[in-house]
């Protein structure tokens, strides 16, 4: 059987932790940062989990060595 692709975007977007949770970052932190609340920065650091089944499943299928 022929090795599988990875989908460089969705590589560069989603990671897949040791629990085989998927997280990503969230958007809206790359410019235009004046006009936003500091908290809100703050809040746009951290790492989400991705939490709908469907997605998740989508998402790994597209990562296949991950």
């Amino acid at each position: 059987m022929p090795k599988l692709k990875t989908k460089k975007g969705v590589a560069k977007r989603f990671k897949i932790s040791k629990k085989g949770k998927v997280q990503y970052l969230a958007g809206g932190k790359r410019h235009l940062l004046t006009g936003k609340k500091t908290a809100r920065i703050r809040r746009l650091r951290m790492v989400r989990t991705l939490k709908d089944n469907k997605l998740v499943k989508y998402i790994k299928r597209m990562l296949p060595y991950s």
